[in-house]
């Protein structure tokens, strides 16, 4: 047997990314003023000085995390949304990275920001917004833009390329390397990723805060094959962040879990919805025969 068969077989997680690191984009040109929307296309919107130096400091953290791993064979492989802003980011992260350790980077135009329409009238922008928080931040649809549900399905569609990619081996050709794959995208889209990943509910999403500018979260591979924020983040993080303790619980339990098993104890998979319904027919037998199901 070869040396790569033994180590597939001590390893059978060994093809999936260590991590996916999710990132946004440094601080704009819109984040300081969205006056900027009024007369600049959205994927036009350019990063402040500001903006260029937390990417460059988010590439040196980030690089510190990787080449802090027992295994210095690590690799990273990127993906990033079109517009400026993005692939600015990622410009300065890739300072902190040698050439050798990039397998390559692709543009992906559907983790891109959610569309808000065309040309923004300041103004009437407010409005909108306001009229956002009223109704419901994932449901909400921009006059000619889109909604967090439409952005829910594009990131859907991103994700399934993005497992064909790993299956196919596109992105990680050399199991003795540890693969890092890295998102350099937007707030709310990183936000409609996670909730995708995790499937996280609507509700759920409506709590989660934005990330900060240059701001990012690791979902890292446990020793069972799921992956979890708990690994890398504390719990004051993700608290911070908006999730829910519940939320924190599972990622808690993700950290040692088994690829494919389920988590019986979230309540958002089964007593969200049936917590009026008997666990079981004696119970309901019971309950309807007056008794509590006891000894006398």
């Amino acid at each position: 047997m070869t040396e790569p068969n033994q180590e597939a077989m001590h390893h059978p997680h060994h093809h999936l990314p260590k991590r996916i690191i999710l990132v946004r984009h440094g601080e704009s040109q819109g984040n300081l003023d969205t006056a900027a929307y009024t007369t600049t296309p959205d994927n036009k919107i350019q990063l402040t000085p500001s903006g260029l130096a937390q990417a460059r400091q988010a590439g040196n953290h980030l690089y510190n995390i990787l080449s802090n791993d027992e295994n210095k064979n690590w690799r990273v492989y990127f993906y990033v949304s079109p517009y400026d802003r993005t692939r600015s980011t990622l410009r300065e992260i890739g300072r902190s990275f040698k050439k050798e350790r990039i397998i390559g980077v692709r543009e992906e135009c559907r983790v891109r920001e959610q569309d808000f329409g065309n040309f923004q009238v300041k103004e009437r922008m407010k409005v909108i917004k306001e009229s956002r928080e009223r109704f419901g931040r994932f449901f909400y649809r921009f006059p000619e833009g889109e909604s967090a549900a439409d952005v829910f399905d594009r990131v859907s569609g991103f994700l399934e390329s993005l497992w064909r990619d790993i299956d196919m081996k596109r992105v990680h050709r050399d199991p003795s390397h540890d693969l890092n794959l890295i998102i350099v995208s937007h707030g709310l889209t990183c936000r409609v990723f996670l909730m995708k990943w995790f499937k996280w509910t609507v509700e759920q999403f409506e709590h989660l805060n934005n990330p900060g500018n240059c701001e990012f979260r690791i979902m890292q591979l446990g020793p069972g094959g799921e992956y979890s924020l708990a690994i890398h983040h504390t719990d004051e993080e993700m608290l911070e962040w908006g999730l829910s303790p519940e939320m924190i619980d599972d990622q808690k339990w993700r950290m040692h879990a088994n690829k494919g098993d389920w988590n019986e104890k979230c309540p958002w998979y089964l007593d969200e919805f049936f917590d009026h319904v008997a666990d079981s027919d004696t119970e309901s037998d019971d309950k309807e025969n007056g008794s509590s199901g006891m000894c006398d």
